[in-house]
């Protein structure tokens, strides 16, 4: 899952891309406001870690500037600003969630995993389809009740299909959501994952659209 983080604190920032990257997100980090509204404009994330001060635009701009453009992205926002008015000024202009400095990363990560079932429209914290129970938390899957061993890549892969089921997913939006700006990827990657995929689950559970992407059919074929 592809993150944008905007944090112009570096030991901060350090520490949250580090953490991030563990729990298996891609993540893109700016220290800069204007960039990261730029950046907004030209990718596409399926969350943002937003901090509120930052150099040449504001976070609340950035918020706004992203919900005029009907950008629904899910916003995290840091702020080290613990009041009512604060808040209510923040979710007013867009925000989905907060989190006040000093912080524990558990919480941050759950919090985040919260905002992207809510994007999903899922209220349970595991998603079930045809045998396949994949757990966020835990990164764990499981098929028919056997525990199944995926690599993180696999995971995230499977994460996103699953949270997207009925829908055609392009290789270029795998790779977006998988991979951040300084990784390296080769050409077959994605189709190497969901092969491996494919050995390890039911054959059938993703099917290739030619020329499209990859779908995880929905049981009303829709």
């Amino acid at each position: 899952m592809r993150l944008l983080l905007v944090e112009d604190d570096e030991i901060l920032g350090d520490g949250l891309v580090a953490g991030l990257t563990m729990e298996g997100y891609a993540v893109d980090w700016l220290t800069n406001g204007k960039l990261a509204d730029e950046a907004l404009k030209l990718n596409s994330y399926e969350l943002i870690v937003l901090d509120l001060n930052l150099p040449d635009m504001d976070g609340l701009t950035i918020l706004r500037n992203l919900r005029s453009r009907k950008d629904e992205t899910p916003v995290m926002v840091l702020t080290a600003k613990d009041t009512v008015p604060d808040r209510v000024l923040g979710l007013d202009s867009g925000a989905d969630d907060f989190v006040i400095k000093p912080f524990d990363l558990d919480e941050v990560c759950a919090r985040l995993r919260a905002l992207a079932r809510r994007n999903e429209g899922r209220s349970v914290p595991t998603i079930e389809y045809k045998g396949v129970v994949l757990d966020p938390a835990a990164h764990q899957v499981t098929y028919n009740g056997e525990k199944v061993e995926l690599s993180q890549k696999e995971f995230e892969i499977l994460n996103f299909l699953m949270g997207n089921i009925g829908k055609v997913i392009s290789r270029a939006r795998l790779e977006e959501s998988l991979y951040s700006w300084n990784s390296d990827i080769e050409s077959n990657t994605v189709e190497v994952h969901i092969h491996h995929l494919r050995k390890k689950l039911d054959s059938g559970l993703i099917r290739t659209v030619r020329g499209v992407g990859y779908i995880i059919d929905s049981d009303d074929g829709q």
